[in-house]
């Protein structure tokens, strides 16, 4: 079965900076982004917005096995190991990243109550950056601060790469975010930032992906169980 992983991971300095240079290649493994970690909402200038160190690593596979043996023997792999993952079904996709080639849509579509995992990945246009980081700003702290976003963080590769990826315990609470149903000022902000984006586009390529959780491995900051399984 193809699949997807998400993985969070603290890597040595010189083995991050040389995934962030050059991706690994394995057998099976159809595209890999690698970036380092940033902290939603952090300030521009701070030691928090570029993460070098702890790793974000979001993967396509054409099999499960494919990843298990890149764990398992690839160096870098074995790396991520030693940080948490979570295996991904591909269910639907809007926008398109060229060099990423998508699996066909699912067929099945989630239940309201059902947990979803969100990952959105952008080619930036450079001289719209101060554009999106001031809309941008804004939406990584109503993301971040949601009862319902288990686990929200954005990454980033230099010089135009940036991604988000979300665990939310519910697709209503996801969509509610995004359509901006929910209470107060703040759920406003994502609705506006998109009207923003389609007044004038941020990115040269941009891509909202969505996902059934599948399963969970390992640990990151002392948690293993993000996910909200069902009974």
């Amino acid at each position: 079965m193809s699949l997807y992983s998400f993985h969070l991971a603290n890597m040595p300095l010189l083995k991050a900076f040389g995934g962030l240079l050059r991706p690994p290649k394995a057998l099976g493994l159809r595209h890999m982004e690698v970036l380092a970690g940033m902290q939603l909402g952090a300030a521009v200038i701070s030691p928090h917005r570029m993460q070098v160190r702890r790793m974000a690593v979001f993967a396509q596979w054409e099999a499960e096995a494919a990843l298990v043996d890149f764990l398992a023997q690839h160096p870098f792999g074995r790396k991520l190991s030693e940080g948490w993952h979570v295996r991904l079904e591909f269910l639907r996709r809007w926008g398109e990243v060229r060099d990423m080639v998508l699996f066909p849509e699912g067929e099945e579509r989630l239940e309201l109550n059902e947990p979803v995992v969100a990952v959105t990945l952008a080619r930036m246009r450079l001289f719209e950056m101060p554009r999106f980081i001031h809309w941008g700003r804004p939406v990584e702290r109503q993301i971040r601060d949601h009862p319902e976003a288990i686990l929200a963080m954005a990454a980033i590769r230099l010089p135009r790469t940036v991604s988000t990826f979300s665990i939310w315990t519910s697709t209503r609470a996801m969509t509610g975010m995004v359509f901006g149903r929910d209470d107060g000022e703040a759920a406003r902000r994502h609705t506006e930032a998109m009207t923003e984006r389609d007044r004038r586009d941020f990115h040269h390529e941009f891509t909202t992906l969505r996902f059934r959780p599948l399963s969970e491995h390992g640990s990151w900051e002392g948690r293993s169980d993000y996910v909200p399984w069902s009974a």
